[in-house]
């Protein structure tokens, strides 16, 4: 056995001690490794419009592909859904699927004019959470993970990147394994397997497990990845026993803020998110899903349309009335749009012209940025690609855009794969 370790392949053996971690640990805090730090580039200093504005990042990220049209951009004439639109007071439009929002609108920055070529939900969620195509053998990180092999740790003890309502899949790509998102599946939850007590004797056990192949297969746990893995334990204990463990209980927050994010596990995931940053997590994304309407559009609409709206309109209220949004870049993002065309009662996947929103950090309120034609097929004004949007959000982080990153395989990459952040965005 010793010796088949010791043969693997560098893939082969990172597979091997992530599969040894889930083990030993439970998939709910796996991919976070407190103190492990690759590179840490220069710190945010706000030298120019926008730059190191944003000392969090909340993404909400709609997946399934939201249609542009029944949100952010409604039409009339035949690409006209359901509803009709509602004028905000910042004088541009949403539809009614979102009267809580428009209620918001002079604090958001609505990017109309977003466009990709990917249209098939793996691949499109692959390229707005990681800016790059997923192409070949390479793996890239998220933007979680990006921004902190730049900017270093974001907090002693607590993880620097959260992901709330998925699994860590889209994590840290070919980043140190310290730079993976931890993944909060059910926000009522909260960190599973972190508290100390009963579970103790349990993570000894799976302790000594991993200590035994470190006896028997040194050559495996030399790998780097391993021994980033090996860090986990003494950052678990080191969150256990510290004082922000409580950051992530939402059950610590009052009926009344509770209640107005709504019943809903987004809204509580949105809830969660505020709590994270507020304690010095730098990224967190929240998924809402359900949003891939090929039918009943109207009633999915009504579901997950609404459940969004009131959580995204709590959470810029309760950031706003913290001191918090001014330093919290929020972004809304989806993998794409909707046909313009309805099929039946509901759309197609549209990769070519979709919306996203940001708010906070410096970017301007009750501002739309760019604009599709006047059925939403394609932008007509300032396009904007995903990965500008990653730079955008790496700019308005701090990060150092041109600052490149080599890969195991030897190949430079950028957050946002060189493009240029859209400076028209910031105040």
């Amino acid at each position: 056995m010793k010796s088949e370790l010791l043969h693997l392949d560098d893939p082969e053996r990172r597979a091997l001690v992530e599969r040894l971690a889930k083990a030993a640990f439970g998939l709910a805090v796996l991919p976070w490794l407190p103190g492990t730090r690759a590179w840490a580039g220069p710190a945010a200093v706000p030298s120019a419009r926008g730059h190191g504005s944003a000392r969090a990042v909340i993404m909400l990220q709609l997946s399934g592909g939201m249609s542009h049209i029944d949100t952010f951009d409604p039409k009339e004439g035949p690409s006209k859904g359901p509803r009709g639109g509602l004028r905000t007071k910042a004088g541009f439009q949403v539809t009614e699927f979102l009267p809580q929002t428009a209620t918001i609108a002079d604090k958001l920055c609505v990017i109309r004019s977003m466009t990709a070529k990917v249209g098939v939900h793996e691949s499109a969620r692959y390229l707005m959470r990681t800016g790059y195509e997923k192409r070949g053998t390479v793996v890239h990180p998220a933007l979680g993970p990006w921004l902190q092999q730049y900017l270093g740790p974001s907090h002693a003890t607590l993880p620097s990147s959260v992901c709330v309502n998925r699994s860590p899949g889209h994590g840290n790509g070919f980043f140190p394994a310290g730079t993976s998102p931890l993944p909060i599946l059910d926000p009522d939850e909260g960190l599973q397997h972190a508290q100390p007590g009963g579970r103790v004797g349990a993570m000894d056990r799976r302790l000594a497990l991993l200590h035994a192949l470190e006896r028997n297969a040194p050559g495996v746990m030399a790998d780097d990845h391993a021994k980033a893995y090996g860090d986990f334990y003494e950052g678990a204990l080191r969150l256990m026993k510290g004082k922000d463990l409580d950051a992530f209980d939402i059950g610590g927050e009052t009926e009344v803020v509770r209640a107005s994010y709504g019943d809903s596990k987004f809204g509580r995931g949105c809830l969660l998110a505020r709590r994270l940053i507020e304690r010095g997590v730098r990224f967190v994304e929240v998924e809402s899903g359900g949003w891939d309407h090929h039918r009943e559009l109207e009633d999915g609409m009504q579901d997950e349309g609404a459940q969004f709206d009131t959580a995204f309109a709590a959470l810029i209220h309760d950031l706003e009335a913290r001191s918090l949004l001014s330093s919290t870049l929020v972004v809304v993002a989806t993998e794409f749009g909707r046909d313009p065309r309805m099929n039946g009662s509901g759309r197609g996947h549209y990769p070519k012209a979709f919306s996203c929103v940001l708010a906070g950090a410096g970017t301007k309120r009750g501002h739309v940025h760019g604009a599709t034609d006047a059925r939403g097929a394609e932008p007509v004004a300032d396009p904007v690609t995903v990965p500008q949007l990653h730079a955008t959000i790496g700019w308005a982080a701090g990060v150092p855009l041109d600052k490149e990153v080599v890969s195991p395989s030897g190949r430079p990459f950028t957050i946002g794969n060189k493009a240029r952040p859209v400076m028209e965005v910031f105040a």
